[in-house]
């Protein structure tokens, strides 16, 4: 007798066909196949074929002895073997059980002996009939066969809805009880790429995609430093970015003006490449950002650049039924111009609790000059009425930093603070004993003056024009050559942001740094 489809245990990714089917060539982020591959037909194998492979988080946390049993998965659900049936059926077990038992398995997988957590090196690219080579974003983001995409085996976070779930729900759960948290929650990943990507192709390939759109916004570049550095020492340019989450562009953010066809993931992914590729920042610091593993860490690696990734522990995106995946901060570096000396991923910190909003930190050094700096990207708990927590939030990194970079080491601060000027939190950074300072304020005539924005969107609760995004720079270390200028409201249009010609409800800042001590 035929068990039916609702009763198998699936992937994540195949759980969203009717049939069960799992996509074929699918490996879930760790590196492991997926669970369907175990699950959906047996045969007369005992069950142990199916512990041997279900090591994956991303399916389920799963432990078995023997070749019958009951085994806990997510969602407070069990399964057992039934022979008759050569299938997997799930049974309803209390969830508070299940709760600890994943809590169990899930820290004793990340004590390294589960071969789900090894690094695994990336995979190449596949070669089309035609023989050329298919493009960074396609072969990153093509549905279905096998794609090149280099997996990092070191974080607990998904690709899939029912692993997102189960992310959400073990990420609280450890914390709370207060287990250690480990470093296998980042993901960190210096793989060399096998085939490099041609910046000039890619950027030609968004271009052909994106023909049909209108023209993007025009921004120049206002230049501060007539003054130049020395050959043996290239300006730094850093480019910071909420992107907006797909998940929550598409389905929670409710940008009433902005057309559904305009948050299309397949064309939206191409206008941020384009703004990255445009600008071909030495740093990259993102918010918000839910494609990591199948887009923005494979496509970058390929340009050249190392990446790190932390994601929010519980993020909004895994409210969403068919979302990528939990969203949070990345930090991008060009390896041909910086070597990472050290790195620490931290959950912001009020009033003694570990919250929601994360920071990603790292010392690099200049490989032409041997200098050293640190990077911070971080974003902010949202909404009004949270300005104390941000504050609080905002004290807790500033302590960090200055843990960090306590020899004077030179610092770059990056994120979306969603804060206004007017908030305590800002007044924190700029009277800072770090001696930081806004890069974009010198876009002002008295050089003090913040723009007047740097979001700007209409939700059904009404337009919202806000500044909120900052670049912090150490003012006794750096000098600011340029600022890439906002955009004005005419350019932006009367449906505001983000739109067919600009994918984010946040614009890019983008600003060119070098020593002090180098100019002329």
């Amino acid at each position: 007798m035929r068990v039916p489809d609702r009763y198998l245990v699936t992937s994540p990714r195949a759980a969203r066909k009717p049939n069960g089917g799992a996509l074929r060539g699918q490996r879930d982020v760790f590196g492991a196949p997926p669970l369907q591959t175990f699950v959906t037909s047996f045969g007369a194998q005992p069950l142990q074929t199916l512990c041997d492979g279900a090591a994956s988080l991303a399916g389920a946390a799963v432990t078995a002895a023997g070749g019958a049993g009951r085994v806990p998965v997510a969602f407070g659900r069990s399964c057992g073997w039934d022979g008759r049936r050569g299938a997997a059926v799930m049974y309803q077990v209390p969830a508070r059980l299940c709760a600890s038992l994943l809590q169990r398995d899930l820290l004793h997988l990340m004590s390294g002996s589960s071969p789900a957590f090894r690094r695994r090196p990336p995979l190449r690219k596949i070669e089309p009939a035609g023989g050329s080579s298919d493009t960074a974003v396609a072969e990153a983001t093509a549905a279905g066969g096998e794609a090149g995409v280099p997996v990092s085996a070191v974080a607990v976070c998904s690709m899939g809805t029912s692993t997102s779930r189960l992310y959400s729900t073990l990420a609280p759960t450890i914390t709370d009880n207060g287990l250690p948290q480990t470093r296998e929650y980042v993901v960190e990943t210096d793989f060399e790429p096998v085939d490099p990507t041609d910046p000039n192709e890619l950027l030609k390939e968004c271009e052909r995609v994106l023909e049909n759109r209108p023209p993007r916004l025009q921004r120049d570049f206002l230049y501060l430093k007539k003054s130049t550095p020395p050959d043996d020492c290239r300006p730094i340019k850093v480019l910071q970015w909420n992107i907006l989450a797909q998940a929550l562009g598409e389905w929670k953010d409710n940008f009433i003006k902005c057309p559904r066809e305009a948050l299309n993931w397949s064309e939206r992914k191409y206008l941020i490449l384009e703004e990255i590729l445009t600008h071909c920042p030495d740093i990259l610091c993102l918010q918000e950002v839910d494609h990591y593993f199948d887009t923005f860490q494979p496509v970058l690696s390929g340009l050249g650049y190392h990446s790190t990734f932390f994601p929010k522990p519980s993020s909004p995106c895994l409210d969403v039924e068919h979302n990528n995946g939990p969203d949070g901060c990345a930090l991008f570096f060009l390896r041909e111009r910086f070597e990472l000396i050290d790195s620490v991923s931290l959950r912001l910190v009020a009033k003694m609790l570990q919250t929601n909003q994360v920071a990603i930190i790292q010392t690099l050094r200049c490989i032409e000059s041997s200098r050293t700096l640190c990077v911070a990207v971080t974003h902010l708990k949202a909404c009004s009425g949270w300005e104390r927590f941000r504050s609080l939030q905002g004290c807790d990194l500033l302590q960090k930093l200055e843990n960090v970079t306590g020899a004077g080491i030179p610092l770059i601060v990056c994120g979306d603070f969603n804060a206004e000027p007017t908030e305590d939190v800002y007044k924190q950074f700029t009277k800072s004993s770090l001696n930081l300072n806004s890069a974009y304020k010198l876009l002002s005539e008295d050089g003090e003056s913040e723009p007047p924005f740097t979001t700007w969107k209409i939700r059904s609760s009404g337009e919202s024009c806000h500044t909120l995004d900052y670049i912090w720079y150490s003012q006794h270390a750096f000098a600011v050559n340029r600022l890439l200028n906002l955009p004005t409201e005419e350019q932006i249009g009367p449906n505001r942001l983000p739109s067919f010609h600009y994918p984010s409800d946040h614009l890019s800042l983008v600003c060119e740094f070098s020593f002090l001590d180098q100019l002329d």
